[in-house]
């Protein structure tokens, strides 16, 4: 099967996308269906329909949308596999997420495209353990964990009234719709919605900014408060989980679903040109390795934030941004019998000391994470920590952790590996535009987390609505 045409795209549609068939192995260890450019860079054709520059989620979902629709595409990824962000690295047998993340199940974009079966999703608490005091504190979903909430109503978490304004503020964001929550005219910071809700300061520090400063990498909660309610209504509606075989089995999945040879790894974009100015036509794309290709209908330009002004150089004017949220996630191995708990819980440093934000025991959550016979341990911080070295950091938090769980508990811990990641997220705080439009110029469009909210969601939204866009545009729907 070709990779591309150079046909009427009305003629060639048939070829590039015969009835689509089920799948009849759900479970996606690794996407093996692209082939490398650097294999034989030149056999290909140069033109197609649509061209999406990288396949991370943004770039997956518009895969996704344009198969749906029958519209050849090609799809580029600079790295060795697709996912960007959300991929797994198999490590001596250990299943490797790079960085913290968690799948949310209530995710609204992400049930529509996903088979959560296939997935094999595996749960985490509804709660948290919160460190603080010198030892650790229950905060439990009531709704889920009622006898585990009552009785940590008088713990020093939070009083009983901030546990009565998490109520309060659950059923707030449960009355509105998503559109509602990530249009809204009202923003401010999180930390300043929090305060004016009324939480005390104890559940502030000891809860919401290890909790969600976690999952913004930003534990000043400067994030705009449109986010944290998109994010505390899916907390609300669904279950925190992980699949079986690592976070990059969301991408795998994806990937698994679009046309044989429709995507191309190894494979850098070096600029993107218009021709002859920027016309009514689409742009070319100029390939690191000296390749042209062309878009019969556009480009959508599907890559980090930080590389979308190099890639549209001369095209438009660098966008200001604020500086990206980072972090550090590092694994350790540890032998079962020395792991302290056993359940499938987050714990958070509620303590505003150490370099620990939240760490679990992975292998709890998901027995698949490590090999027979072995544990594995992710702990996260939030920052770059340009200053130190991994196996300074690391025996860091061999100490932190002896604090926490007691020397003898942490006496098995092997450092494997550790990964700094220094755009984790696009900074989103006010004021922020989570529905921008896509469109660039002429058959060129963006698409990213950065474009609309910076979660696992806003990411597949943004490749959607690119594609929506485009064929807009194209008087195709």
């Amino acid at each position: 099967m070709p990779l591309a045409n150079t046909l009427p795209i009305s003629s060639t549609i048939s070829q590039f996308f015969p009835r689509r068939r089920g799948h009849a192995n759900h479970r996606y260890r690794r996407f093996s269906g692209a082939q490398s450019s650097t294999a034989d860079p030149y056999n290909r054709k140069n033109q197609t329909g649509v061209i999406i520059i990288g396949a991370g989620l943004a770039g997956l979902a518009a895969a996704n949308q344009l198969t749906s629709k029958r519209i050849p595409f090609l799809l580029l990824e600079a790295s060795d596999g697709v996912g960007g962000r959300v991929r797994t690295d198999i490590v001596d047998g250990f299943f490797l997420d790079r960085g913290f993340q968690i799948f949310i199940t209530a995710y609204p974009e992400a049930k529509k495209l996903l088979d959560y079966e296939a997935l094999d999703l595996q749960r985490f608490y509804a709660g948290a353990k919160v460190f603080y005091g010198g030892k650790f504190h229950t905060v439990a979903d009531p709704l889920r964990h009622f006898w585990d909430s009552v009785a940590s109503l008088t713990n020093p978490i939070g009083s009983v009234v901030d546990k009565g304004l998490i109520a309060l503020t659950r059923a707030r964001v449960l009355i509105k719709s998503d559109e509602e929550i990530l249009t809204a005219s009202d923003e401010v910071t999180t930390i300043d919605l929090l305060r004016k809700i009324g939480f005390s300061k104890a559940i502030l520090d000891r809860f919401f900014r290890p909790f969600f400063g976690g999952i913004f990498f930003d534990r000043d909660l400067e994030t705009t408060s449109k986010l944290f309610d998109f994010v505390f209504r899916c907390l609300a509606l669904g279950e925190n989980t992980l699949p079986a075989m690592g976070i990059g089995e969301i991408s795998n999945q994806l990937a698994a679903k679009l046309p044989a040879n429709s995507v191309l790894l190894n494979t850098r974009v070096a600029s993107i040109e218009y021709p002859n100015g920027t016309g009514s036509d689409p742009p070319s794309v100029r390939l690191q390795d000296g390749g042209v290709l062309k878009a019969e209908l556009g480009v959508i330009v599907a890559v980090e934030q930080p590389e979308v002004d190099k890639l549209l150089d001369g095209i438009r004017d660098p966008v200001i941004t604020k500086p990206a949220r980072s972090t550090i996630c590092l694994y350790f191995t540890a032998e079962p019998n020395q792991i302290p708990v056993q359940d499938p819980v987050l714990f958070l440093n509620g303590s505003n000391s150490g370099i620990i934000n939240n760490m679990f025991f992975a292998t709890n959550v998901a027995r698949t994470y490590a090999p027979p016979g072995k544990a594995l341990v992710s702990v996260s911080l939030i920052g770059s920590f340009e200053d130190r070295s991994d196996d300074d950091l690391a025996a860091e938090v061999i100490r932190e952790l002896s604090g926490w769980f007691g020397e003898s508990s942490v006496m098995s811990l092997k450092h494997l590996k550790t990964y700094r990641i220094q755009f984790a997220q696009p900074n989103q705080c006010p004021p922020t535009d989570l529905v921008k439009s896509p469109r660039v110029g002429s058959g060129l469009y963006l698409s990213g987390d950065y474009m609309t909210s910076a979660t696992f969601d806003g990411a597949l939204v943004s490749g959607r609505r690119a594609v929506e866009v485009l064929l807009r545009e194209k008087g195709l729907i």
